[in-house]
Order: C-alpha cells, then sequence, then structure tokens
C-alpha cells in the first residue's frame, strides 16, 4: 500500500518535493497540500491532481490520514508546521533551515524522538555526486588531516524578493538562506564536527537592489518594493573541535565582478574544490592538480530527486537517513552564533 504525503506550503519549493514523490511511483501518493494564502491551495491541488486541499495545516492532518509530510512553507512556520505533523504521526521532511533558531530547531527534534517519528532536514547539497565524492575522499584519508576549509555563495544582485527580506518571516539574509547549504555541506564532507566557536559580521549596505534586472531566480511572493530588513552580505570564521576552521561568505548583494560560489577543503596530503572538482596535491617534485573523471557536480533536479527518495527509503527502513534533524540542529546552533557575534562585534562560544 503507498505512503500517503501531504505538502504544507504550495510555494515553488514544494513542486519539488511533489517531483520527488512522485518518481518512486506507487509507493507514495501525494494526497493533499495546505497553504494559508487564499485560493493558492486549491490552486495547486488542481493544477497536480491532488485530492484535497486547506488553508491551514491542522486540519488537513486531522482529516487526512497521512503518512508523509513536507514542510515547504517560509522558514518562521518551519517549527510550529513540522512539531504540529509530527506530533500527528507522520514522518517529516522540513526544508532548510531547519527553523528560526536553535531553540525552536531543538523543540522539533524532541518532537520526533517523542513521536518515535523521523524528521529529515531538506540539505538538498548532501545528495549531489560533489558530495558523495568528496566525502568518500575524505573518509579514505585521500587529503590527509582536513584543517581549513573555505565556502562561498555570493551573488551580484540576487536578491529573490518576497518574504526573504523579511526578517520576521525569514530569520536573515543570504546567511540563512544561502550560507547554510555550504556551511552544512562543508561540516557533512569533513565528518560533521562539532562547532565550538565562530567569529561573524553582517552588514546592509546595498539593501535589495530590487531596481537591477539581472534575470535571476526571482520568488513567485516578489512583490514591487520588498521589505528588505535582513544582511546583504555575512562573512564568518567557524571552529570545529576538531580544530579545522570554515571559513565563509556569502551574500544577496555584492559589487564584486560576478556572482560565484564554490567549496575548497585543505588537508596535509592534498586539497580538494568542487568548481571544477579536481584535487590539488605533489607528485614526486612536481605540483599537481587531478581531474577526476565522471559525473562529479551538483544537479538541482536529479538531487532533489534523490533527497525525496532517501526520505521515503529512511522511512520504511531500508536506507539511513543522510540528513537528521540532529545535524539541522547544530547547523542552527552555528547561524544563531554568527548572527550574535555580529551583533556584539566579538567571537561566540556554541554551547552543548
Amino acid at each position: 500500500m503507498a505512503l500517503k504525503a501531504g505538502i504544507i506550503g504550495a510555494g515553488g519549493i514544494s513542486r519539488c518535493h511533489l517531483h520527488g514523490y512522485r518518481e518512486l511511483g506507487d509507493r507514495v501518493e501525494v494526497v493533499s497540500c495546505c497553504d494559508i494564502e487564499p485560493g493558492k491551495a486549491q490552486r495547486y491541488a488542481e493544477e497536480y491532481g491532488l485530492k484535497s486541499y486547506y488553508d491551514n495545516c491542522y486540519d488537513m492532518l486531522k482529516n487526512e490520514d497521512l503518512d508523509l509530510v513536507s514542510v515547504t512553507t517560509w522558514n518562521s512556520a518551519h517549527a510550529e508546521c513540522a512539531i504540529a505533523a509530527l506530533n500527528a504521526g507522520c514522518h517529516v521532511i522540513c526544508e532548510k533551515p531547519m527553523a528560526m533558531n536553535a531553540k525552536e530547531a531543538q523543540a522539533m527534534a524532541d518532537a520526533a524522538e517523542k513521536n518515535g517519528r523521523l524528521l529529515m532536514i531538506g540539505f538538498v547539497r548532501r545528495h549531489g555526486n560533489d558530495a558523495y565524492l568528496a566525502k568518500e575522499l575524505v573518509d579514505n584519508g585521500d587529503l590527509g588531516e582536513v584543517y581549513f576549509a573555505k565556502a562561498s555563495y555570493l551573488r551580484r544582485a540576487g536578491f529573490p524578493g518576497g518574504w526573504f527580506g523579511d526578517k520576521s518571516r525569514s530569520g536573515g539574509g543570504p546567511l540563512i538562506d544561502l550560507g547554510v547549504h555550504v556551511i552544512d555541506l562543508v561540516k557533512y564532507v569533513i565528518g560533521n564536527p562539532k562547532p565550538v566557536s565562530v567569529y561573524g559580521a553582517t552588514f546592509d549596505k546595498i539593501g535589495a537592489r530590487d531596481h537591477i534586472r539581472h534575470g535571476g531566480w526571482v520568488s513567485e511572493s516578489a512583490v514591487e518594493k520588498p521589505i528588505f530588513t535582513v544582511e546583504d552580505l555575512a562573512v564568518a570564521m567557524i571552529r570545529f573541535d576538531t580544530g579545522a576552521v570554515l571559513q565563509v561568505e556569502t551574500s544577496f548583494n555584492l559589487n564584486t565582478k560576478s556572482g560565484s560560489g564554490d567549496i575548497e577543503i585543505f588537508g596535509n596530503k592534498a586539497g580538494l574544490t568542487f568548481s571544477p572538482f579536481e584535487l590539488h596535491t605533489e607528485k614526486g617534485d612536481r605540483l599537481a592538480d587531478i581531474t577526476l573523471a565522471g559525473d562529479n557536480g551538483f544537479d538541482f533536479s536529479r538531487d532533489f530527486d534523490r533527497e525525496i527518495k532517501n526520505f521515503v527509503d529512511a522511512v520504511e527502513g531500508k536506507a539511513a537517513c543522510i540528513a537528521p534533524a540532529a545535524d539541522g540542529v547544530a547547523l542552527m546552533k552555528i547561524l544563531d552564533a554568527i548572527y550574535e557575534s555580529a551583533r556584539i562585534g566579538k567571537s561566540v562560544d556554541i554551547v552543548w
């Protein structure tokens, strides 16, 4: 019998979840959706042939016999909706960032444990070929001792508009929206070390830059005069209990030549870059840059399908969950500490 799934939040990213479920054929049936925007859930249900729709998650959870729930709302609703679904006996996959802060994230993890249900976090970058291979290289010792990494996700004019600029709904700007991807990816690849301290700085020097017609991705909730109460640039140094340090930089808007993003991981035997995917080492008395054959990149559509498959496989006991709730809590502790460090102008220790 197919698992029955519901979707909370009928925005753009929910379509990636829906597609992933449907790629699993008769293993999963997406039966219902909900959204607080009037008419949105109905339009979504009619477009995708769902059996029912609601204007709030509580009615959906009460009236539908669901096994699985995707939480794809704006960030401020993640905790409330995920906890409601877990309390209703559903397994939950929640989009990143896990919550607005570590306190909310821990409450979500506690609800999953109390109800004996899986809570998976939508760290889609963990499911890419680049993540698989990089983790294999690190685990096999090809890089040696990893002691430094750099992660960047910079946009020159890339504020998506809509709720992403409203701190009351997003929790922050590029750090919590974009930085969460690359911070988690590095942390995952190098073995999930425990973060112990951070130094961070945030800036709002350019603002929304919404007058620029850059042709990039724009939120479906974008408006002509958006709210912008978040940072446009965030930078940080994160220290882990292994002694390794991660340098992060991420922006919505920055006066750089072009947007860019890369991961660099440095060990005492070799270094690794993701774009392009190469090992940097030495052979004999020569420096060597090694390109590994095959598809070693990240593919958004393919890897979203992989993420949903891992969620369903884990629910059915066929695989381990690649992105468990505990990792989401750890990531939120990092983000909380960066924002606090930026606020007080000093480094912040992370309490466990």
